[in-house]
């Protein structure tokens, strides 16, 4: 995964959230862009209790 991700959900959660709001128009283009692993990630959250909405292209 990313180094540079925060360690703790809540703040890994604002962060991504942030990036997929203001630069990335779905979960796959952030993951394009960052070298992050979309299921590390997607399971790291889901463990905190928040699932992506493609939707809203936003974790909630």
């Amino acid at each position: 995964m990313y180094e540079n991700l925060p360690k703790d959900p809540i703040i890994l959660l604002s962060f991504i959230n942030t990036q997929l709001r203001d630069h990335y128009k779905s979960l796959d283009a952030l993951a394009d862009a960052l070298p992050i692993d979309v299921q590390e990630l997607t399971d790291t959250l889901k463990a905190a209790g928040y699932e992506y909405d493609p939707a809203v292209n936003q974790f909630v």
